[in-house]
């Protein structure tokens, strides 16, 4: 058993304890904070040190850079084509079999092998591949991708307005 499996017992109706309600009874005057001191006024905000620099406010902001123009390929190994059994693929085709999803680049890798010649249309192609689907004596075609020097940038950009 872990504490995550723990719950009350079926039909029993305890509802929480509600402090700092009178004098009456636990949990009155003081409400379970002690006496005097930080904690047992007003809030605490998270992360406060007691006047230090906090945390935060010490690691360094912004590290690193992401590439707003990088071209994200799904890959497909030759063994996954060799299973379909067909003559041709392109990526029409995958998309119809669920091997990639609509509107993705295809990357044709070398895992696997190629046990007859195909002809493979894909937007791009590692070295390995290339060269077992030519030792198969399949061809391969590279796809254009639908824009001219790069793709459009993708999430936040600062732009000046």
């Amino acid at each position: 058993m872990k504490i995550h499996d723990l719950s009350p017992a079926a039909g029993s109706k305890k509802s929480r304890k509600r402090v700092g309600r009178g004098i009456g009874g636990k949990g009155g005057k003081t409400a379970g904070r002690g006496t005097k001191g930080q904690k047992a006024r007003g809030t605490i905000p998270a992360g406060f040190e007691g006047g230090q620099l906090p945390l935060m406010q010490r690691l360094p902001k912004l590290k690193g850079f992401t590439n707003p123009f990088r071209v994200e390929y799904t890959p497909v190994n030759l063994d996954a084509l060799d299973a379909l059994g067909l003559d041709a693929v392109d990526p029409d085709v995958l998309v119809a079999r669920g091997l990639v999803g609509k509107n993705e680049f295809v990357k044709v890798l070398g895992r696997g092998s190629v046990s007859k010649g195909i002809v493979v249309k894909a937007h791009a192609f590692s070295a390995s591949a290339e060269s077992a689907i030519a030792a198969a004596g399949g061809s391969t075609e590279k796809v254009a991708l639908p824009f001219a020097v790069r793709p459009p940038a993708q999430g936040n950009q600062h732009t000046n307005r």
